[in-house]
């Protein structure tokens, strides 16, 4: 559960430095609709690794982003594995 709020705070940093509204976020929102643009969810990554010490997008070579914020969410809870 830490990763989670730790990865709702940082996205909710990140819209309101970037001037973005944030959609509400459950684990159904589609990424392309939770306010953030490409931009926003590149500072998010790095912020996250940061945070957490993972980029669960550079671990491995057969990576998909994430559709949803809760597939986003079990990327990084895999990853801290």
């Amino acid at each position: 559960m830490m990763i989670k709020l730790t990865i709702m705070d940082q996205m909710a940093q990140v819209a309101r430095e970037h001037g973005k509204m944030l959609a509400p976020l459950r684990d159904d929102l589609a990424l392309l609709n939770s306010g953030l643009d490409s931009l926003g969810f590149a500072v998010l990554v790095a912020r996250l690794e940061d945070t957490l010490g993972i980029d669960p997008f550079t671990a491995s070579e057969d990576v998909m982003f994430p559709q949803t914020f809760g597939d986003f969410v079990k990327a990084y809870e895999n990853g801290a594995r």
